[in-house]
């Protein structure tokens, strides 16, 4: 890849790639030498330097040691990580990106991975009005989210069940435009050969398998992780036994939600009271 086209702004990752590619240069070696030095292959060190990956804190101590950076490639992790994203999500987005299928729940707003980039905005920019983050973290959790919904356009991306909550097709973020637009957006991903969507409506009640919002992923070995989290904190599950319940649960929670088609169907009506909203 052409030096000149890394740029910084890329993704919440691409400062600390930059960094990790001068480092390299100062002492003369090329991605495989490194590689071999640490037991990392080329095309994982090349994914990092150019910040589409998230780096594994063991890569960064490793690099850092045998480069003798001075800590300088984990303290911007640690910067990263703390500053933009709720502890636990960094480590939850990196094995994301290695499922090769994603299901999950979500209450009261659409998933990151199918929000338009103005939903998206919009739903940051709230904590920036409340002072809560500034405005330079709000970009880089939206560089972020971009970089993470890149991989629903490769080649050969993941297949992805979603199961929304009917609040989340009601949940006014952004206004109306935003909203139309959001909606409009689910009902072509819900025509992606990868990908299905439901909704549960809001009558199902108590009935609703889960309180919380979750998501299963299947890596490539056919192994299941799962993530939730609270407010503040984000929990990667990897017990096979509560695993194995939470996929019982979600099989539940596929037969309480609306068909396919009654699912799209509902997804329209409401794009259609926003767009004749006064």
């Amino acid at each position: 890849m052409n030096r000149k086209d890394l740029d910084p702004a890329s993704s919440p990752y691409a400062p600390l790639g930059i960094q990790l590619r001068r480092f390299r240069d100062a002492v003369e070696m090329t991605q495989s030498e490194l590689g071999k030095a640490i037991s990392y292959s080329d095309a994982y060190i090349s994914s990092i330097e150019r910040g589409v990956r998230r780096p594994s804190r063991r890569f960064v101590e490793l690099v850092d040691e045998y480069l003798n950076t001075g800590g300088t490639l984990a303290l911007m992790l640690d910067q990263l990580e703390h500053s933009i994203l709720i502890e636990g999500f960094p480590e939850y987005a990196e094995r994301e990106a290695e499922a090769t299928a994603l299901r999950f729940f979500q209450i009261g707003v659409i998933s990151g991975l199918l929000q338009t980039p103005e939903y998206a905005a919009a739903y940051e920019q709230a904590p920036v009005r409340r002072g809560t983050v500034t405005q330079q973290q709000a970009d880089e959790r939206m560089r972020f989210l971009l970089t993470r919904q890149q991989r629903l356009t490769q080649p050969s991306p993941p297949y992805i069940h979603a199961v929304l909550d009917e609040w989340c097709l009601r949940r006014p973020i952004g206004g109306t435009a935003v909203m139309v637009g959001q909606l409009a957006y689910l009902e072509e991903l819900a025509g992606r050969p990868n990908m299905t969507v439901q909704v549960t409506p809001i009558g199902l009640g108590e009935n609703r398998p889960f309180a919380h919002p979750v998501t299963i992923l299947t890596m490539p070995n056919r192994s299941l992780l799962g993530y939730s989290e609270s407010h503040q904190r984000g929990f990667l599950e990897r017990d096979a036994e509560t695993l194995a319940g939470w996929a019982r649960e979600y099989d539940r929670l596929q037969a309480e939600a609306l068909p396919l088609a009654a699912s799209l169907e509902l997804i329209r009506v409401v794009r259609k009271e926003f767009e004749s909203a006064p």
